[in-house]
């Protein structure tokens, strides 16, 4: 009898670590092969989903926004408007916060401007306007320049 009580100690002892763990667990990983992608995550947000380039491997997205993406490889890519043209050079793991709208505390993310990089901090949509914050700079682009994803060269 002793032995049953036991057994049935040790049973809800670990039924209760399981929903323990599974309760502290705040963070949502969710790979390319999920439901919602990376770019899900951005059209969501109502964001253009060409701000990430092809072949996100995986993505972390924890419920306070925080998002990390990996990519393949470290990435460079061009944007040309008005005339000129930006070079964007993604880290193989790249991210920041995400709300709606907006991206904050972005890492891993690098614009050419002129002969220096400098390291994206912001993007925000207002209407069909992408507003990037590099540094010190504000340089906005249409949504439009962002709609595709592009591909790295």
């Amino acid at each position: 009898m002793a032995s049953q009580y036991v057994l049935l100690a040790l049973v809800v002892s670990i039924l209760l670590h399981v929903a323990y763990a599974t309760a502290a667990t705040t963070s949502v990983n969710l790979t390319a092969g999920a439901t919602a992608t990376a770019y899900d995550i951005l059209e969501k947000n109502n964001l253009p989903r060409g701000l990430l380039p092809n072949g996100v491997r995986s993505y972390i997205l924890n419920p306070d926004g925080k998002m990390e993406v990996t990519l393949p490889s470290e990435c460079d890519f061009p944007i040309t408007f008005g005339g000129q043209k930006f070079k964007f050079r993604f880290a193989s793991t790249v991210g920041g916060v995400i709300q709606s709208g907006s991206i904050h505390e972005v890492y891993g993310v690098r614009v050419q401007i002129k002969f220096g990089w400098l390291g994206l901090r912001q993007a925000d949509r207002a209407g069909d306007q992408l507003t990037l914050q590099v540094q010190q700079f504000t340089q906005s682009f249409p949504v439009s320049a962002f709609a595709v994803s592009p591909s790295c060269r």
